[in-house]
């Protein structure tokens, strides 16, 4: 029986016991909830608010990158457009310089044909003055064999020497009508 009495015993509430046992509950939740309460809701507020001010730092930081792409993507744009500019730009400018070029090629051509055909028409004349004067000197030579006497007047030689050159000259202007016929 005394087993069974002291399970009686167990199974008993001292009431002294459960009032120490809950004014010493009362006092440690009243300790807990003043002191480590707040101090853990202050530390969940802080991790809260650092989490939020993650997610809101990260959202700024992509608006921003958003932004800077966007700025870059321009940036980008306007230089494809200023290379582009900058290209016709030269290719005009070439095409002008070429034109230019072409154009003093072109008056450097003709100044030079020009010239040489004044140094043609004056080494012609030349050729021709110096022809004549060979040209009668020799016909001169020749009246004086043939005709036995001497042609010492220059007007009566100028004379001969021009109506000779002159009978050449139509002769050689037939001919070459008649070539070209």
């Amino acid at each position: 029986m005394l087993g069974l009495a002291a399970e009686e015993n167990v199974l008993r509430i001292h009431i002294d016991e459960l009032v120490f046992g809950l004014i010493a509950f009362a006092l440690i939740f009243g300790l807990v909830y003043k002191y480590a309460v707040p101090r853990i809701t202050k530390m969940l507020d802080e991790r809260a608010d650092s989490i939020e001010g993650g997610i809101e730092r990260a959202k700024n930081a992509e608006a921003e990158a958003e932004e800077l792409r966007q700025q870059y993507k321009e940036k980008l744009e306007e230089a494809h457009r200023s290379y582009a500019a900058e290209l016709q730009k030269a290719g005009e400018q070439r095409a002008a310089i070429i034109a230019e070029a072409k154009e003093e090629a072109q008056v450097e051509a003709r100044r030079i044909i020009e010239a040489a055909h004044a140094q043609i028409e004056a080494d012609r004349q030349q050729a021709l003055q110096q022809l004549r004067t060979e040209i009668g000197a020799l016909s001169t030579d020749l009246a004086t064999r043939i005709v036995g006497e001497t042609l010492s007047d220059s007007a009566a030689q100028s004379r001969v020497i021009d109506r000779f050159l002159d009978e050449l000259e139509q002769g050689a202007t037939a001919q070459q009508q008649a070539e070209v016929r």
